[in-house]
């Protein structure tokens, strides 16, 4: 079986080297995900978006997505930024490779509240609780998570072993890590849209 990438919206997923590892790795960015059954880390910045890291330990075939939003307009040209889709991607590619639904289970990342401005409903929160539920209803146990809180995380995920390390931002980077998901968003708005219209 080989590995492959499938991403949206933003290109191909960038592979590099990662010193700290020394290993391997695909960098995902915002609507990207990325199903393996080799050695490659799956690695992601996230602040209020998402990561849902899905495997099946028998087959040490795994994957990771990075959704901005829990649902939206699947129509509006760039459907893998909402977690409704980006989930439902990442879990067909994996049975598509002969993953067994009763074998997967779930690590998920992210949901910060890192824009401090934002207390009602703010959307980290509804990411945290839209993937808890989504994995629920499906039936994948959580077997482990860092979710919510304030800090933004870099997540390293191994799916061959089901390793992960997650490394907690300090607030010096929340302008990093704003930025580039900002920069996401400025780029899935310049696509044409149908439907109503989204405010951030």
């Amino acid at each position: 079986m080989s590995s492959a990438a499938a991403s949206f919206a933003d290109g191909s997923v960038m592979r590099y080297h990662d010193a700290r590892f020394k290993t391997e790795a695909a960098k995902l960015l915002p609507t990207q995900y990325l199903v393996v059954d080799n050695d490659t880390a799956l690695v992601t910045v996230l602040g209020s978006c998402v990561a849902a890291c899905i495997r099946d330990p028998l087959l040490k075939l795994g994957g990771m997505n990075h959704f901005l939003l829990p649902d939206g307009n699947v129509g509006d040209g760039a459907p893998a930024r909402y977690g409704s889709f980006a989930m439902e991607l990442l879990i067909n590619d994996l049975l598509k490779r002969g993953a067994a639904r009763n074998r997967l289970e779930a690590k998920v990342f992210g949901g910060a509240n890192v824009l401090k401005g934002f207390t009602s409903n703010p959307v980290g929160t509804r990411n945290a609780e839209f993937v808890r539920k989504y994995l629920d209803a499906e039936r994948i146990p959580v077997v482990a998570e860092d979710l919510r809180g304030i800090h933004p995380r870099k997540v390293w995920y191994f799916p061959n072993t089901g390793r992960v390390v997650v490394q907690r931002l300090p607030h010096a980077h929340d302008a990093e890590v704003l930025a580039a998901e900002s920069a996401a968003r400025a780029r899935l708005s310049r696509a044409p849209v149908t439907g109503g219209v989204e405010l951030f």
